[in-house]
């Protein structure tokens, strides 16, 4: 059973304290359901030793929309509240593209599209060359960003390398400017076990990040406009 409304409900009003353009507010809120369930029932990490080494990681490719984001790391404790009101203030910790030398639980600083699934299949490598089983990598690109070319160098690489360890979070927030073919027949033709999901049912986004998989996951959560 999903029991999380009350709890959506406060990080809304969280996201609502973080005013300004640069908020990139339906950008942001489409991601909210994906993200809450994430930080709510499938990512080890813990606000008071963020850097754990054996944490999982989350990295916020598309991060011109970071407000669902911030606001969760602050219900979840990870930095206080009143940061939010802050945001994209002279002196304030939260940009309009996350930090990670400014924000406990930011993993990677982001922003330039098409650079955050590379990263992560690196991060991915590297956790195995390091003999890191268990730590996971989960990594948020929009629809329109996967129009970018290095992404799909990634998307080729990381069933090559056996990357169990990594899934890809797609929001299709219908935002590119053309639609593309099958989510499921192009990724899956690169080796990828992909699950295609509603972007607001919160019980089928768990399942699909929690179902197990010997190849790199993709979770493809549908958002239609007008619904973020």
């Amino acid at each position: 059973m999903d029991t999380t409304t009350d709890d959506l409900a406060h990080v809304r009003e969280l996201m609502r304290r973080a005013t300004g353009d640069e908020k990139h507010e339906e950008s942001s809120t489409s991601t909210l359901d994906a993200l809450w369930v994430l930080y709510d029932r499938v990512l080890r990490v813990d606000p008071v030793e963020p850097d754990a080494e054996h944490r999982d990681r989350f990295i916020l490719s598309k991060g011109h929309g970071p407000m669902a984001l911030y606001a969760t790391l602050a219900a979840k404790g990870f930095f206080p509240e009143d940061w939010l009101d802050r945001f994209m203030d002279f002196g304030g910790r939260l940009g309009s593209h996350p930090d990670r030398t400014s924000v406990p639980g930011i993993e990677a600083s982001t922003g330039s599209l098409g650079h955050g699934l590379p990263m992560a299949v690196g991060v991915a490598h590297a956790l195995r060359v390091k003999s890191l089983a268990e730590p996971r990598v989960v990594v948020l690109c929009g629809d329109a960003e996967l129009n970018e070319g290095s992404n799909w160098e990634a998307i080729t690489l990381a069933p090559e390398l056996g990357l169990a360890n990594l899934t890809l979070l797609v929001i299709d927030n219908h935002s590119s400017s053309f639609e593309p073919a099958s989510w499921t027949d192009r990724l899956s033709s690169f080796g990828w076990s992909v699950r295609e999901v509603d972007g607001h049912d919160r019980v089928a986004l768990e399942r699909a990040f929690l179902e197990p998989s010997a190849a790199p996951v993709a979770v493809v959560a549908d958002v239609p406009a007008g619904e973020w």
